[in-house]
């Protein structure tokens, strides 16, 4: 097992900055890096969210919560952080065929709408 700091771990403590998942109240998820600051006399947990997972294009949204607020803390890596953060793309034909991949519906219906099984008995 390493030592926290290490590479390789979970959570790397960088000027006190910690990869995570946080839940609040059980309700709101975010995951980004966290920190604890002091502000308006009091603890709190500083969460920076990188906007569309690219914080070098797109910037940092900045959230501070109570310890008391906390549901869940799961320490994780950096790059599970950006990927949670990225905008959902809808898959659509074009991208699955630039993929390579043989799209068949959830009856495994191919494009032509024709089962497997019937394509195989027909060329017999």
């Amino acid at each position: 097992m390493t030592e926290p700091g290490e590479a390789g771990t979970v959570a790397s403590v960088e000027d006190g900055w910690e990869w995570a998942i946080v839940e609040v109240f059980g309700h709101r998820r975010h995951v980004g890096r966290v920190r604890e600051e002091e502000r308006f006399g009091s603890k709190l947990m500083r969460i920076d969210i990188p906007v569309d997972g690219d914080p070098a294009m797109n910037g940092w949204k900045t959230l501070y919560y109570a310890g008391s607020a906390l549901f869940s803390f799961a320490p994780c890596t950096k790059d599970t952080a950006m990927q949670a953060n990225k905008p959902y793309e809808r898959p659509t034909l074009a991208r699955l065929e630039a993929l390579d991949v043989n799209v068949r519906d959830q009856f495994g219906r191919d494009d032509e709408g024709q089962d497997e099984d019937d394509a195989s008995a027909t060329e017999d």
